[in-house]
């Protein structure tokens, strides 16, 4: 069994989504409970995977960990560096394109300026789905036909909009794409199971 550090509607969402993916059982252990988080991640961040006695970080890694130890369709095997490269691409670039507008509500005082800023984030968001709408031009998912891990982060990524007075711009196969992500089994079981832990 694995042991998921998560925080809920945060990037591990993914993970988790993953594992359910996988058919791998998950011990849940929500990091707004504990005390001593850094003593399991010193910079704080989820996720954290737990594979026996081998302590995992970043999402990215995680997610190339699982993937490469369980058969599976999320995968695609027809091109391994584009599905890196998606991967990729969602942790590491839509990923913190997203978390800057965290940053900006939290640091900045002034109405205005704040607004500015997030509208300037928004728009930089926006490019960037546009980058996942002409990859999609031909095909359902990045993956090709099934929904793979990349379509997977960015569809929990895309909540994050929601909390903002903004505007992001996704295009209509990829609002179809997130939606067929967001309603996958795994997806709205991974989000009621967090729920559940939160309220324990």
């Amino acid at each position: 069994m694995y042991t998921l550090y998560y925080s809920q509607g945060a990037c591990s969402v993914a993970t988790h989504v993953v594992l359910r993916e996988l058919g791998q059982a998950v011990k849940l252990i929500d990091v707004s409970q504990l005390d001593n988080f850094t003593d399991v991640n010193p910079v704080a961040t989820v996720p954290v995977l737990m594979d026996g006695d081998c302590s995992l970080t970043e999402g990215a890694a995680i997610m190339l960990h699982i993937l490469s130890k369980h058969q599976n369709m999320l995968f695609p095997q027809g091109n391994k560096q584009l599905a890196i490269q998606d991967i990729m691409f969602a942790n590491a670039t839509m990923h913190p394109a997203y978390g800057r507008l965290f940053f900006l509500a939290q640091n900045i005082d002034d109405a205005k300026v704040k607004q500015q800023t997030l509208n300037r984030a928004a728009k930089c968001i926006s490019q960037l789905w546009q980058i996942v709408e002409h990859r999609l031009a031909e095909q359902d998912f990045l993956g090709g036909e099934h929904p793979s891990a990349a379509d997977i982060m960015l569809a929990v990524y895309a909540r994050w909009g929601d909390y903002f007075p903004i505007e992001i711009t996704i295009g209509e196969k990829t609002t179809t794409m997130l939606s067929r992500v967001q309603a996958m089994p795994s997806f709205i079981l991974a989000d009621e199971a967090e729920a559940a832990t939160l309220k324990n």
